[in-house]
């Protein structure tokens, strides 16, 4: 699986991207795409939604299930990645590119200290 070092992690396999001025782009991980499979369906969280560190945030269908997406920051939804109505296929082709989900801006970096590194999520991946 492919975890970029770049990014920070969640144990419920969601990503995020810190992009400076209190705004962080994020995602579900290469190995939660993997684990569901074909993705058929994503409802988009509305611009404005604001968030908790933890709360569900939006849930992605797949052939296989709908699954849960958590909020790895706080923050308000600021954009979406509206592609993905259309083409909700480019999680699995490229979930930390082209399939990102949003963008939260007004985000406290503070909270990376609930995040796993790269390093840290590669051994929660070994583990299960």
């Amino acid at each position: 699986m492919h975890v970029p070092e770049e990014l920070w992690y969640t144990k419920e396999h969601e990503w995020v991207r810190f992009e400076g001025g209190g705004r962080a782009r994020m995602g579900i991980t290469d190995h939660a795409q993997h684990e569901l499979g074909d993705i058929t369906y994503v409802d988009l969280p509305g611009v404005g939604k604001q968030v908790t560190q933890g709360a569900e945030l939006m849930v992605i269908e797949s052939v296989k299930a709908a699954s849960d997406v958590y909020a790895p920051v706080s923050g308000t939804v600021g954009e979406v990645n509206t592609a993905l109505a259309d083409a909700p296929e480019l999680i699995n082709k490229d979930p930390y590119g082209g399939g990102w989900l949003c963008v939260l801006s007004g985000v406290d970096e503070g909270e990376k200290a609930r995040l796993l590194s790269a390093a840290e999520y590669r051994a929660l991946l070994e583990r299960q």
